[in-house]
């Protein structure tokens, strides 16, 4: 299908894989009717904002921090764990930006990450079979067999639950949250040890900074980056039917965009290059990301660039890589050596949670922090070997007090896991732990400048 026989439908002439059955397509039709009519959650020059920062990530003149949530819920929304996640960000930024020497951009996964990939369509319990829960814009993770039939009027629940939570980052954002003048109370209560130490060093001196930028006439009144924060966001582009009905012509340039995120990405398991998420996202003029996975070849790379971002548009595609800290090493040397020659734009991020997911003898889903930090230090060693700049990180995070991935300062154990175990799905850096990540990160990323 050439790029003239696009539209927003086209996808559905593919295969679309992970995608849930909905027994009443009356009902569904009726909802995407309804959300098309509803107003964009993001706007076309964000997205093309977006894209002009990734640019410069592709270069090396920025770095991208990419984190949030691995699914977002329903039950357990509301503005403190918002306000938390935020602020959380703006500490690992301001930690990368400071220690790091290096501008960083930030996006969230959130505000539309609802919909979640499963290794299997059913999950069996106690010898009853039920569909796997696929994220709370489809339907209810409770093992009953009303809570797990897909569900159109979900959808919708997403999209208000989104726009909420845009409306309460754009007001953080913009409204003196972000005002580095507030930088020592950007911690959370619970953050503590030596990394929480670091920073309140590290807040001092950007504190004094500020003072003598005051003396010289330069504050937050007359000065807006002071005082506000650029913050995008993303997820992952696994349910076409609410991409579909969320997509818009900006009026300005005639181009299409999906305006349910400034970012979208597709997983390692949608990624196939005759896939309907390939032929969806091609059309639409954000910046995409594509998870890829240890078994990637670099005909699957260039497939996907073909296909995604045929121009080679700097700022446009976003490869997150996800192998594993024990098979990195291994796969990804020779696969950017092979992608370096063919003079691909692409921005280059490590996500170095999914690889390394392993199941604890307590029976609970985790990851290790020193297997998480040896990933992203292979990904940083391996690009400054071929030449390339390793770009970006991509976290599954929360700003609670979590006890889902082990190890770190906190030194949390198997035996501790179950403390405050809460995620939807996937087990999440706390708040300590991921500012912990940032000062580590921002000691790689200051010695890539040297």
């Amino acid at each position: 299908m050439s790029n003239k026989e696009w539209n927003p439908q086209s996808w559905r002439q593919k295969v679309a894989l992970q995608q849930p059955i909905y027994n009443d397509l009356e009902f569904l039709k009726s909802v995407e009717v309804q959300l098309s009519k509803y107003p964009p959650l993001v706007f076309a020059g964000e997205a093309q904002c977006l894209k002009n920062h990734l640019a410069k990530v592709s270069r090396g003149d920025a770095f991208l921090l990419q984190g949030g949530d691995c699914a977002e819920s329903f039950s357990d929304f509301n503005a403190i764990r918002i306000r938390d996640l935020f602020k959380v960000i703006l500490q690992m930024a301001v930690v990368l930006t400071y220690a790091g020497a290096c501008p960083i951009v930030k996006v969230g996964r959130l505000a539309g990450q609802f919909a979640k990939p499963r290794s299997s369509d059913t999950e069996t319990i106690d010898g009853i079979t039920l569909p796997s829960y696929r994220g709370d814009i489809i339907n209810d993770i409770q093992f009953t067999k009303e809570a797990r039939e897909a569900d159109p009027s979900r959808i919708l629940q997403a999209y208000n639950q989104s726009a909420a939570t845009l409306n309460l980052i754009r007001a953080f954002a913009q409204g003196g949250l972000a005002d580095l003048n507030q930088v020592q109370k950007w911690n959370l209560d619970f953050v503590s040890g030596a990394s929480s130490d670091r920073y309140k060093e590290m807040a001092d001196k950007i504190t004094q900074a500020l003072a003598f930028m005051e003396a010289c006439g330069i504050n937050s009144s007359n000065t807006p980056i002071l005082h506000e924060t650029e913050f995008f966001t993303s997820h992952e582009a696994l349910l076409l039917n609410y991409e579909e009905a969320l997509t818009r012509k900006d009026h300005l340039s005639g181009k299409w965009y999906d305006c349910s995120a400034h970012m979208l990405w597709i997983g390692e398991r949608t990624r196939n290059l005759e896939g309907a998420h390939l032929e969806f996202l091609r059309g639409v003029e954000n910046p995409v990301g594509v998870k890829i996975g240890p078994n990637a070849t670099k005909e699957d790379i260039l497939g996907i660039c073909d296909i995604l971002n045929p121009k080679n548009e700097a700022g446009r595609l976003n490869f997150i890589i996800r192998m594993g800290a024990n098979t990195i090493k291994d796969k990804l040397p020779k696969l950017l050596q092979s992608i370096k020659e063919e003079g691909r734009e692409i921005v280059w991020s490590i996500d170095p949670m999914h690889g390394n997911t392993i199941k604890a003898s307590s029976g609970y889903k985790t990851r290790t922090f020193d297997s998480i930090l040896e990933e992203v230090k292979s990904f940083f060693e391996i690009h400054k070997s071929v030449g390339t700049y390793a770009g970006g990180v991509h976290l599954e995070m929360t700003g609670e007090d979590v006890t889902e991935c082990i190890g770190g300062m906190q030194a949390i154990t198997e035996e501790n896991l179950g403390c405050n175990y809460n995620t939807q799905c996937d087990p999440r850096l706390n708040a300590s732990q991921a500012i912990e990540m940032s000062f580590l990160i921002a000691d790689v990323l200051k010695n890539r400048k040297i």
